[in-house]
């Protein structure tokens, strides 16, 4: 599987909101083999940004489809560091 950093831009977003977001993905992504690792919110800015592993950017993409409707814009492989 791979690694893949997902990038949302959502005016008014909150912290509350993208947990629930994050908490309907983790109920989805079974049905998809994708794990949603992390992800991190910039009230300020309106960003998401969302850490998956998952077999293809597809695969992340029909998660956050099927579990909210809030697709991101931008997806990226990523390879982990230490």
């Amino acid at each position: 599987m791979a690694l893949f950093l997902d990038i949302h831009t959502i005016e008014g977003v909150t912290a509350e909101a993208a947990a629930q977001a994050h908490a309907a993905d983790l109920r989805t992504q079974d049905r998809y083999g994708v794990s949603y690792q992390r992800y991190w919110v910039d009230e300020d800015k309106g960003q998401v940004f969302c850490l998956v592993e998952a077999p293809n950017a597809d695969a992340a993409r029909a998660v956050h489809h099927e579990a909210h409707g809030l697709v991101a814009e931008a997806i990226h492989p990523v390879i982990e560091g230490a």
